[in-house]
């Protein structure tokens, strides 16, 4: 094993045993999953019930749909990595503030270690998690922002395109642009 994955693996241990983390949450922890030299991290929210179920991200509808987008646009899933700020599946459905400003702490150093090129942010929990903004993603998607010398690409999370039919055209849309950048 690289040094990169030991250190992404010594991160979700780290998340295992935090209980802020576990705090008001339920199901097994969801570190994130992927390629720890991957030149572009999937940023989503948190885990649903399927991911709490197995511990891995973005398997549920939301989750194929967003495998899906991935593989329309050329890429490998191999090649990526997915994960979201929050790590296990919040009791109340929708994470809190707390929960993404302390979920960041792990986050950050995911990110610090992979050294992605491109962070995509799956929605306004993603992008308070990663940026600390709040960001109208209806206003805002398919942009990005060039900060830190990352460039953060910004789309709606997958499931908001399951609720809201019309949002599946912007999204998949958004994706074109997020080929075109790559």
């Amino acid at each position: 094993m690289d040094s990169k994955t030991v250190k992404l693996n010594e991160i979700a241990k780290e998340i295992e045993r935090c209980d802020v983390c576990k705090k008001d949450k339920s199901g097994k922890a969801v570190p994130g999953e992927g390629n720890p030299d991957a030149e572009i991290v999937f940023v989503g929210e948190a885990p649903g019930r399927q991911e709490a179920k197995i511990g891995r991200p973005f398997v549920g509808r939301s989750g194929k749909f967003l495998r899906s987008l991935i593989r329309e646009i050329g890429l490998v899933e191999e090649e990526v990595f997915i994960t979201s700020p929050v790590k296990y599946l919040p009791d109340r459905g929708t994470p809190t503030s707390k929960d993404i400003a302390h979920g960041k702490i792990h986050l950050e150093k995911q990110l610090e270690i992979i050294d992605p090129k491109i962070i995509v942010l799956l929605g306004s929990v993603a992008a308070q998690g990663v940026l600390e903004e709040k960001i109208p993603i209806k206003k805002n998607h398919g942009n990005n922002i060039k900060k830190d010398r990352k460039l953060y690409f910004i789309t709606f999370h997958p499931s908001a395109a399951i609720r809201f039919p019309p949002l599946k055209k912007l999204i998949m849309e958004d994706f074109e642009k997020l080929k075109s950048i790559l």
